[in-house]
C-alpha cells in the first residue's frame, strides 16, 4: 500500500516497478496487476501447469527483493506480501455485532488482531483478505496553517517518526558493578504514543519568539478508521469479513471444514455480542459436484453391464469386463496420486467419460 497516493502515483512508482522485475521467472504464463486510488496495489502472476507452486513463490520473493529497493520509503515501510493460492474465493467469514455494541472498525480491528493471522496458518489456506478497516491515528492537515507556519507535510512525517519511537532506556548500575553498588534495574522508557492527546503536542518547531509549533496548530488529530473505503454491514447490522482464498494444490473440503473448526474454537473467546456468519461458502457446492459425478459413475456402470449382457446374452462374459472397469479406475487413482494430481470434478468427470 502506497497511503495518499493516487491509483496513477502508485501505478507508476510501484506497480510498474514490481511488473518490470518479475520478468524471467520460470514457467510464468502472464501477469495482471491492478492499481487503486486508495493507494493499494495487487499483482497476480499465473503460472503454467509445468510450474512448481513452492519454487514460483521463492522466484518471485527474490525478484521482489532485487527491486524493493526502488519502491517509495512508505511502501517498503507498510511491507509487501507474496502468497500462493488459487484465484477466488473459497469462502467469506463474516463477524456481525447482533447487539450493536460494536462497530465495523472495532470489528475489523479485533479480527484483524486476533483471528486473521490465525486463518493464515490453517492447512490448505493460501491467504486472507480483510473486509473492514481497524484503527489508526488519523492526522488531517489544514494547508492554510501549513503555508503560515512554513511547514511541509514531509516535515509532519518526520516529527512524527522522530517522537513516536520505541528506544532502549539503558540500565541503573549496570555491568560492572562499581564498589558498594545495590541497585542494578533495568529503565523501560515509555516513548511509543498511544492518545490522540498524545500525538496532538508533538512538537513541529520552534518560533524566534522562543514559541512552540505543535501538530495540534496545523492538524486535526484524532482516532479514527485507518480507512474509510470500506463499509461492512449484514442485514443492516455492523460487520466486518474475511475472505480465505485456497492454496495451491489444496483440498478445498479439508480446508472449509478445518476453517469452520478454527473458527469454532476461537469463538468461545469472542466479545459478547459478536456473531459467526458464512455468507459465502463454496465448499458445499463441490461436495455436492463430486456426489453427483460419483452418481453418475455408478450409473455407468450399470449402463455398461446391461449393454453388454444384452449384446453378449452371457452373464460370465458380462461379469468379467464389469469387475475390470473399477480395476481400471483404481489404477488411475493410483496413476493420479503418483503425479500429485487431486482427485476434482474435472477428473472424476473424465473417468465417467472413459
Amino acid at each position: 500500500t502506497y497511503p495518499g497516493a493516487d491509483a496513477q502515483t502508485v501505478e507508476n512508482s510501484v506497480t510498474k516497478v514490481i511488473e518490470q522485475g518479475m520478468t524471467g521467472i520460470d514457467n510464468l504464463d502472464y501477469m495482471t496487476a491492478t492499481s487503486t486510488s486508495t493507494g493499494s496495489a495487487s499483482i497476480t502472476l499465473t503460472f503454467t501447469t509445468a510450474a512448481d507452486p513452492d519454487t514460483a513463490q521463492v522466484q518471485t520473493q527474490n525478484k521482489l527483493q532485487l527491486v524493493q529497493s526502488q519502491l517509495p520509503q512508505v511502501v517498503q515501510s507498510n511491507g509487501i506480501t507474496v502468497s500462493k493460492s488459487s484465484t477466488g474465493f473459497l469462502m467469506v467469514i463474516g463477524f456481525v455485532s447482533t447487539d450493536g455494541k460494536m462497530n465495523s472498525t472495532d470489528l475489523a480491528d479485533y479480527v484483524d488482531a486476533t483471528v486473521n493471522d490465525t486463518l493464515k496458518r490453517v492447512e490448505g489456506v493460501g491467504s486472507t483478505q480483510l473486509f473492514g478497516s481497524g484503527y489508526a491515528m488519523r492526522i488531517w492537515l489544514d494547508p492554510d496553517q501549513l503555508a503560515k507556519y512554513a511547514l511541509m507535510p514531509s516535515d509532519i512525517a518526520s516529527a512524527i517518526e522522530a517522537q513516536n519511537t520505541q528506544v532502549s532506556a539503558g540500565q541503573l548500575g549496570g555491568l560492572p558493578a562499581r564498589k558498594g553498588q545495590q541497585l542494578n534495574a533495568t529503565v523501560t522508557a515509555k516513548s511509543r504514543l498511544q492518545t490522540a492527546e498524545q500525538f496532538r503536542n508533538i512538537i513541529l518547531k520552534s518560533q524566534t519568539d522562543g514559541s512552540l509549533v505543535r501538530l495540534n496548530d496545523v492538524a486535526t488529530v484524532e482516532l479514527g478508521a485507518e480507512s474509510y473505503t470500506t463499509q461492512a454491514n449484514y442485514n443492516g447490522k455492523p460487520a466486518a469479513g474475511v475472505a480465505v482464498n485456497l492454496a495451491t494444490g489444496a483440498n478445498a473440503i479439508n480446508t472449509a471444514e478445518a476453517v469452520r473448526s478454527t473458527i469454532a474454537r476461537l469463538s468461545s473467546t469472542f466479545p459478547q455480542g459478536v456473531e459467526v456468519v458464512y455468507p459465502y461458502d463454496t465448499s458445499p457446492f463441490v461436495r455436492l459436484s463430486i456426489e453427483e459425478v460419483l452418481k453418475t459413475l455408478a450409473e455407468a456402470i450399470v449402463l455398461v453391464f446391461l449393454v453388454m449382457f444384452i449384446f453378449l446374452q452371457n452373464l460370465r462374459a458380462t461379469i468379467i469386463p464389469t469387475i475390470a472397469v473399477p480395476v481400471v479406475l483404481l489404477g488411475t487413482f493410483g496413476v493420479l496420486s503418483l503425479f500429485g494430481y487431486s482427485v476434482n470434478t474435472l477428473t472424476m468427470f473424465a473417468m465417467v467419460l472413459a
